[in-house]
C-alpha cells in the first residue's frame, strides 16, 4: 500500500528520463527542457507548466480577485493546458508536434509532458533575430543557442532563418493546417509564433492547441468542446498573457463577427508571414490585448493591413507574396481567403528548392522511377540549399531512404556531397551517417557470408570506397577502425574484382587514419590473403601497389612504372610517408616471401614487384638483401618477357643494392680492423710464428747449409750461414743486412761449435704463453707428396771428432707443451730420441724439443707464409730455448732434398 502511494507521487517522466537543469527555450506558458530516455537514450523535449506562474499574477487586485473566482480561473487555464497535450496525443501528422509521453501532474502541482526533440519556438527565433539586428547584425545571420544536453554537456546550436527556410516552414505549416481543417475538423484558433516549434530536423511543427475547437459549421459529433469566444476574447488581468488568446494574431472573424471558421486560421497565417519579414519581427497589429483597440484599427483602411499600405510592414515584401498571397489571406471577408490547399499551390512556393523539399517530403509515396530521377538530379542543386537545410532537412531525409537497396548508390552519392558542403560535416558524418552505414553494411567478423551477389549493395559499397578519403577526414581513428574498416574488409573479401581493386586502391587513406597495431595485425593479413589467393592479374598488381604503400612508399611509385591496367589516369595522391608503415620484421619475414612465391612472370607484375623491392631495399638489413632479395631480383630480371628498358631498371636496383651491401661490409671490416690497427694483417697466415717471443722483427732465413752446420757440427762451410742467424746473437752482434739470396734446404750437418758459441736471449713466459694461445693452423702434405722424399740414409762422418759430436747429440723431440692439431698420422714424421746415456758434456744434448713438418707439396706457396718451424725449450743449464721459422723463399729443389736425406740417413 505504501509503495502504491509512493508511485502516485512519483512522475513517470522524471523517473524514466534524464532532464537538463536549464530550459532550452520558452514558449507561451511552457518551459522546454532537453531530455533523454534512460533506457534507450532517445532524445526528447520535456514541456513543464508551473502552477505558481498563475498565482504570481492573481494577487493585488482587491475584491475582484476573490479566492473562489481566482481558483476557478486557474482551473480553466489548467483545463486548456491539458487540452493542448490531449490533442497532440490524438493528432498524428508530420506537421503536428509529436507527443512522446502524455501529460502528467508534478509534485508541485504543475503539468509535464514529453514530445519529439525541438530546438526552439518560432517566437524565440524571431526574438533572437531582433536582438542580433539591434546589435548591428545582418538579416539572415544564424541564431545561436547554447543549451545544456541531457548528459550535462553544453552545445551551441545554430539556426538560420533565410528565404528558403521561411518558405519551407510556411509550407509545412500550411500542410498542418490542411490536416486540421479537412481531416481533424478543427480550427486552431491561436496560430502565433509561440504555437510553432522548430525540431531538430529544422521542420516547423504546429502546437499550442489550447484554444482549438470545431468550426461553427461542423456537422460531426465531436467530444471536443467548441471555443467560447466570449470567454477567450476577454483579457483577464489576473492571468499572464501567455495563457490567453493573442489578439495581435487573431482574425476579425472572431472579434468582429463572432464567427469560428477555418478561414480565421488563414488570416492568422497571413499575419504570421508579415511578422517573419517585419522589423521588429512582430505582428503589424498592436492591440495591447484590448478588443476596443482591435476594432478601432480595423474600422479604418489606413490602420488595417492591406496592399495599399504594404500590409503595415516596415520592410519590402517578396513580390510573389505581396501580389498573389497576402491579398488573399489578409482580407476582411472570409469567403475571399484561400484555404490551406490553395496556399500550398500558390506562386510563392514555385521555385526549384522548395519544390525539391516538397518532393523529398513525399518521397515514400513516389514510384521507383521517380525516386531514381530525383536522386540523380538532386546532386546538381545541393550547393544552392542553405547549409542548415542541408544538415537538418535534406541529409536526414536521404539517410532514411538508405533502406531502399535500389537507391543506395544514388543516395550515398548525395550524402557524401552534402558532407563536403557542410562546414560541420565531421559532426554530421559521425552522428548521422556512420550509424546508417553500420546498419546497411553489418560487419561479418572477417568472414564473408555473402553466398550470392547483391549488385545493388555492391554499387553502394563502390560509392563508399570512392569516398574513403572524405570518410577518413571526417572521423577519428577509433571510429574508422570500429565502423568503417569492417566495410573496407567487405570490399577486400568481395567476389567482384572491381570492388577488390578499389578497396586496395584506398589503402593510402586507411594507413593515414589507423594505428600501427591495427595496420600490422588486421589490415596487412587481409591484403596478403587477397594477394596470395587472387587469380586476377589486375588484383595482383594492385596488391603489389598496396605493399609499396605498406612499406612506406606511395602508390605513385608503382603507377609510374606504367602497368597500363588502371584505365583512367590516376588522380593526385598524398605525399608518401617518410617512414615505413610495417616494421622491418614483417617486411623481411612476410612481404618478401610473398614476392618470392609469385609464379607469374608478366612484365606488369614484375615491374610492380620491382617497386616493392625498392621500398624493401630501404628497410631490410644488408645481410638479408644479399642472401634473400638479390637472388629473387636476379630471377625476376631474367624473365623472358621483360624488354630492355625493364631489364635495365632491374639491373639499376641490383647495382644499387649491391653497392649498399659493399659499402656496409667495408664499413664493418674497417671497424673490426680499427681495434687491431698495430697488428700485421699477414700474421693471420703465420702458423707457429715465434717472432714476438724474442721481441725482434723476425728470424733470418734458414737454409740447408745452416741446418747441416747445426746437425753435423761443421764450423766452416762454403756459402753457409748460422741457421739461427741474428735471432740468437746479441743485438750489437747482429748483421746489418738480413737480406741475401734465398737459401736452399740441405740435410748436411754443420759444425757443432757454431751453436755452442751462440748466445741465446731469454724470453718471458708470458710471451711464450701468447704464442701458445695463438690460433695455429697446420698445413701438412698429402701422402702422395711424402712419397717424393728419398729414403733417409746416413752419410759417412768426415772425422772422428765430428762423429763423436754427432753420437753425443740428443735429437730434437716434440715439445710436451705443444699439442699438434689432429691430422693424418701418415703425413708427419718424427726423429726418434736416442738412448738416455747420451754425452752430457755436449750442450746440444739437452735440447729437448724439435719438430719438423715436411715441406709443402707445391713450390707456389706464398712468400708471406712460413714454411717450417722449430722450437727450443729452456735447457737445464738456464739457456733459453729459441723458436725459429724459416724465412720466405721457394721450396728446396728435389736434388737438394735427396742430398740432405742421404746425409741424414747415415745418422741412423
Amino acid at each position: 500500500m505504501f509503495s502504491s502511494a509512493l508511485k502516485s507521487f512519483t512522475s513517470n517522466i522524471s523517473a524514466n528520463y534524464t532532464i537538463s537543469s536549464t530550459p532550452t527555450t520558452f514558449s507561451g506558458a511552457w518551459k522546454v527542457y532537453d531530455g533523454k530516455k534512460k533506457t534507450t537514450g532517445k532524445a526528447v523535449s520535456i514541456f513543464v507548466f508551473e502552477r505558481k506562474s498563475l498565482e504570481s499574477h492573481s494577487g493585488g487586485f482587491g475584491a475582484r480577485s476573490s479566492g473562489s473566482s481566482t481558483k476557478k480561473v486557474h482551473e480553466e487555464v489548467i483545463a486548456r493546458v491539458r487540452k493542448e497535450s490531449n490533442l497532440l496525443a490524438r493528432l498524428r501528422h508530420p506537421s503536428i508536434l509529436e507527443l512522446a509521453e502524455p501529460i502528467e501532474d508534478t509534485r508541485s502541482g504543475g503539468l509535464m509532458f514529453a514530445t519529439e526533440p525541438i530546438t526552439a519556438s518560432l517566437a524565440g527565433l524571431l526574438q533572437e533575430k531582433d536582438d542580433q539586428e539591434r546589435a548591428g547584425g545582418v538579416a539572415g545571420r544564424p541564431s545561436r543557442y547554447v543549451v545544456e544536453e541531457a548528459d550535462g554537456q553544453m552545445r551551441r546550436r545554430e539556426l538560420e532563418i533565410d528565404e528558403l527556410e521561411i518558405q519551407k516552414g510556411l509550407l509545412q505549416i500550411a500542410q498542418g493546417l490542411e490536416f486540421l481543417h479537412e481531416s481533424a475538423g478543427l480550427v486552431h484558433g491561436n496560430l502565433t509564433p509561440d504555437a510553432i516549434y522548430v525540431n531538430a530536423k529544422s521542420d516547423w511543427k504546429i502546437a499550442g492547441l489550447a484554444f482549438a475547437g470545431p468550426p461553427d459549421t461542423s456537422d460531426s459529433q465531436s467530444n471536443i468542446a467548441p471555443i467560447s469566444l466570449s470567454e477567450v476574447l476577454y483579457h483577464d488581468p489576473r492571468l499572464p498573457s501567455t495563457v490567453q488568446l493573442n489578439l495581435d494574431y487573431t482574425s476579425p472573424d472572431f472579434v468582429m463577427d463572432s464567427n469560428i471558421s477555418s478561414a480565421a486560421d488563414m488570416f492568422s497565417l497571413g499575419l504570421l508571414m508579415l511578422a517573419l519579414y517585419n522589423s521588429p519581427h512582430t505582428s503589424p497589429i498592436k492591440t495591447n490585448s484590448n478588443m476596443s483597440t482591435y476594432k478601432k484599427l480595423f474600422s479604418s483602411s489606413s490602420s488595417a493591413p492591406s496592399a495599399s499600405n504594404n500590409f503595415l510592414s516596415s520592410r519590402p515584401l517578396p513580390k510573389d507574396l505581396l501580389s498573389a498571397v497576402l491579398p488573399r489571406l489578409i482580407t476582411r471577408r472570409a469567403g475571399q481567403r484561400m484555404n490551406a490547399r490553395e496556399f500550398q499551390q500558390s506562386q510563392f512556393f514555385d521555385n526549384i528548392l522548395v519544390s525539391s523539399i516538397r518532393f523529398l517530403d513525399s518521397l515514400p509515396a513516389k514510384t521507383p522511377n521517380e525516386k531514381s530521377q530525383f536522386m540523380r538530379g538532386l546532386s546538381n542543386i545541393l550547393a544552392q540549399f542553405p547549409k542548415a537545410v542541408l544538415d537538418k532537412k535534406v541529409l536526414p531525409a536521404l539517410l532514411d531512404e538508405m533502406k531502399d537497396k535500389d537507391l543506395l548508390a544514388l543516395v550515398l552519392q548525395n550524402v557524401f556531397k552534402i558532407i563536403k558542403l557542410l562546414p560541420s560535416g565531421r559532426r554530421a558524418f559521425v552522428e548521422k551517417v556512420i550509424p546508417k552505414l553500420r546498419e546497411t553494411f553489418p560487419a561479418t567478423g572477417g568472414k564473408n557470408t555473402i553466398t550470392e551477389r547483391d549488385s545493388a549493395k555492391e554499387a553502394g559499397l563502390v560509392v563508399i570506397l570512392e569516398n574513403m578519403e572524405l570518410i577518413g577526414e571526417n572521423c577519428s581513428g577509433r571510429e574508422f577502425k570500429d565502423d568503417v574498416f569492417p566495410i573496407l574488409q567487405l570490399g577486400l573479401e568481395s567476389h567482384t574484382h572491381a570492388i577488390v581493386d578499389k578497396s586496395l586502391g584506398c589503402l593510402a587513406t586507411v594507413l593515414a587514419v589507423l594505428d600501427f597495431s591495427t595496420i600490422k595485425n588486421e589490415v596487412f593479413p587481409v591484403v596478403a590473403s587477397v594477394f596470395s589467393k587472387t587469380s586476377s592479374l589486375g588484383i595482383k598488381i594492385r596488391g603489389l601497389q598496396a605493399f609499396v604503400v605498406l612499406c612506406g612508399g606511395s602508390s605513385e611509385d608503382s603507377v609510374a612504372l606504367g602497368d597500363g591496367l588502371d584505365g583512367a589516369a590516376q588522380k593526385s595522391r598524398k605525399n608518401p610517408s617518410n617512414s615505413a608503415v610495417l616494421d622491418k620484421y614483417t617486411v623481411q619475414e612476410k612481404v618478401v616471401p610473398l614476392l618470392k612465391a609469385m609464379k607469374t612472370k608478366e612484365p606488369a607484375v614484375m615491374m610492380a614487384a620491382l617497386a616493392v623491392f625498392k621500398q624493401v631495399g630501404q628497410i631490410a638489413d644488408t645481410d638479408f638483401l644479399a642472401m634473400e632479395c638479390l637472388p629473387i631480383l636476379w630471377s625476376f630480371s631474367l624473365g623472358p618477357l621483360l624488354n630492355l628498358q625493364q631489364f635495365q631498371e632491374y639491373m639499376d636496383l641490383i647495382k644499387k643494392l649491391s653497392s649498399r651491401i659493399e659499402k656496409e661490409q667495408i664499413r664493418k671490416l674497417n671497424e673490426l680492423s680499427s681495434s687491431s690497427a698495430n697488428a700485421d694483417p699477414s700474421d693471420l697466415m703465420n702458423v707457429g710464428s715465434t717472432d714476438n717471443i724474442f721481441g725482434t722483427n723476425g728470424v733470418g732465413d734458414v737454409g740447408e747449409n745452416d741446418f747441416e752446420r747445426l746437425v753435423l757440427g761443421r764450423s766452416n762451410h762454403k756459402n753457409s750461414k748460422d741457421m739461427l742467424g741474428d735471432a740468437l746473437r746479441p743485438q750489437s752482434q747482429r748483421s746489418q743486412s738480413s737480406q741475401g739470396p734465398t737459401p736452399a734446404f740441405s740435410w748436411s750437418t754443420p759444425a757443432p761449435q757454431q751453436v755452442s758459441n751462440a748466445t741465446i736471449q731469454p724470453s718471458s713466459s708470458s710471451t711464450f704463453s701468447r704464442v701458445q694461445n695463438h690460433s695455429i693452423q697446420s698445413s701438412t702434405p698429402s701422402s702422395s707428396s711424402l712419397g717424393n722424399f728419398a729414403a733417409l740414409k746416413p752419410t759417412p762422418p768426415p772425422s772422428a771428432g765430428i762423429s763423436n759430436g754427432i753420437s753425443s747429440f740428443t735429437p730434437l723431440q716434440p715439445s710436451p707443451k705443444w699439442t699438434p692439431p689432429p691430422s693424418n698420422p701418415s703425413t708427419h714424421f718424427h726423429i726418434t730420441p736416442p738412448s738416455q746415456n747420451s754425452n752430457p758434456s755436449n750442450p746440444l744434448s739437452s735440447f729437448p724439443t724439435f719438430s719438423l713438418p715436411p715441406p709443402p707439396p707445391s713450390s707456389t706457396t706464398s712468400q708471406n707464409q712460413r714454411q717450417y718451424g722449430a722450437g727450443l725449450a729452456r735447457p737445464p743449464n738456464g739457456n733459453v730455448v729459441a723458436g725459429t721459422t724459416t724465412s720466405n723463399g721457394h721450396v728446396p729443389q728435389a736434388q737438394a732434398q735427396r742430398k740432405g736425406l742421404d746425409a741424414y740417413e747415415s745418422l741412423l
